[in-house]
């Protein structure tokens, strides 16, 4: 059976946005992604951020592994030409699968579903679930407001200030890479 390589679970919108260099920093991640030998796992969808990053990933010779729930198959127009391509019931099971076939998690830009991905698998770690790897790619300080929120919480009483060590922060995708290539080769 073959090893299977390290894995990335990126987490992005499934629109691309309004900023350009959001796509590009998709582009630039799964080509990247590619590059290192390593499998996109991600929402399986062909539009927005999500199509952009595994497209790039193909095309970089990286496997993919894609996950979406029934009800976003014609939304999201599922991407079929995957190495993997699972069809899960529910918006909860498919992150738990995305997860559980990751050894590391990249948050791209994106809206409301990137957002509850992230806060999942960082409320996970605060519980000590995982210690997998959480990158946010704060491409033109989209990430900003977010990161502000947190602090917001830990300076308000409502977390300790360790949940700001649980997750990294990369100001572009070759940033993330390089955060992430040390975990990779351990």
């Amino acid at each position: 059976m073959a090893q299977i390589p390290f894995s990335v679970c990126v987490f992005c919108g499934s629109r691309s946005g309004r900023d350009p260099e959001c796509e590009q920093a998709a582009k630039d991640f799964g080509s990247a992604m590619g590059g290192q030998g390593w499998r996109l796992v991600y929402g399986a969808g062909d539009v927005g951020l999500m199509g952009t990053v595994a497209k790039a990933a193909q095309d970089a010779g990286a496997q993919t592994f894609g996950v979406i729930p029934q009800h976003l198959v014609e939304r999201e127009i599922g991407k079929y030409d995957l190495d993997s391509y699972v069809v899960t019931e529910t918006m909860h099971e498919r992150k738990k699968v995305m997860f559980m076939n990751a050894d590391a998690i990249v948050v791209l830009p994106g809206g409301a579903g990137s957002l509850d991905e992230f806060f999942e698998v960082l409320t996970w770690a605060q519980i000590g679930l995982h210690n997998k790897p959480i990158v946010l790619v704060n491409v033109g300080g989209y990430w900003n407001p977010l990161i502000d929120l947190i602090k917001h919480t830990v300076d308000h009483g409502f977390a300790g200030e360790s949940v700001m060590s649980l997750f990294s922060v990369a100001d572009s995708s070759r940033d993330a890479i390089a955060m992430l290539d040390q975990k990779a080769t351990q």
